[in-house]
């Protein structure tokens, strides 16, 4: 029988490929989970709205949506890359969904690579519709597009990389709960809406060392006062993702 008798020949499609059809998947269940998108679109645009028109916090001198759209910007990574990650992989891990996917042609790396990929493009989506709605409450940004980049990037590979520590170590139920909890003491310490600096110095000199922190504070210099590069602020998110993302691949569970 000659080579060539049986067509198409089986085997695995080109990695590529398969990396980008499973990215495309993992975005389509994302969007369409009416829970994620509450998380990561719905409330991180009310808090923008709310504390923009009324006068809540005291967020200094200049206007309050120059002052909360870069925080609310560093929210909407925390929540994708983070929070929703860590709930939807807890519990694909749990349903026995992420075993199954390890014994497929994509490697595992490459799996976590699609939910990567995945994130990046939801958080695009995000910065897109939060700027937008920034911008009519009168929102006036300024500084480096490269530097904004860089910060979202480090700052989605940090909470990435603990959402998937935490949904690869604890079982699923404790993971949505300790990411809901993180998520709401990170949303209140974290410079998103509260300025750190209405926090003790004791607390402050803890609370900037954290990535929501850097990652708001960063943008905010970035954005707010037109700061060419934050490395300080890069620097802390390099740290967190490369602590975070090295402890998931040592330590993730896959079933």
């Amino acid at each position: 029988m000659s080579a060539g008798t049986y067509a198409p020949n089986p085997g695995a499609a080109p990695l590529p490929r398969m990396i980008a059809a499973q990215a495309v998947l993992e975005t389509k269940m994302l969007l369409r989970n009416g829970e994620q998108l509450l998380l990561t679109v719905v409330i991180p645009t009310l808090l923008l709205v709310l504390f923009s028109s009324v006068d809540i916090v005291d967020t200094g001198s200049g206007k309050a949506v120059d002052f909360l759209a870069p925080g609310i910007l560093a929210l909407a990574v925390m929540s994708t890359a983070f929070t929703g990650q860590a709930i939807a992989t807890g519990f694909e891990r749990r349903y026995g969904v992420l075993k199954r996917l390890g014994a497929s042609p994509l490697p595992r790396w490459a799996l976590m690579a699609a939910k990567t990929l995945s994130v990046l493009v939801t958080e695009v989506l995000q910065v897109i519709l939060l700027a937008v709605i920034a911008l009519a409450l009168g929102w006036s940004p300024h500084g480096n597009p490269l530097a904004v980049a860089a910060l979202l990037v480090l700052g989605t590979a940090a909470f990435s990389g603990l959402g998937l520590l935490m949904a690869g170590t604890l079982k699923a139920e404790a993971t949505l709960a300790a990411a809901n909890l993180v998520f709401l003491l990170l949303l209140v310490g974290g410079g998103v809406i509260v300025p750190l600096d209405k926090f003790p110095d004791a607390a402050q000199s803890v609370l900037g060392l954290l990535p929501i922190s850097a990652l708001s504070d960063g943008l905010r210099d970035v954005l707010q006062h037109g700061a060419s590069m934050p490395w300080g602020d890069l620097g802390i998110l390099a740290v967190w993702a490369v602590v975070g993302l090295g402890a998931a691949g040592r330590f993730f569970r896959w079933e």
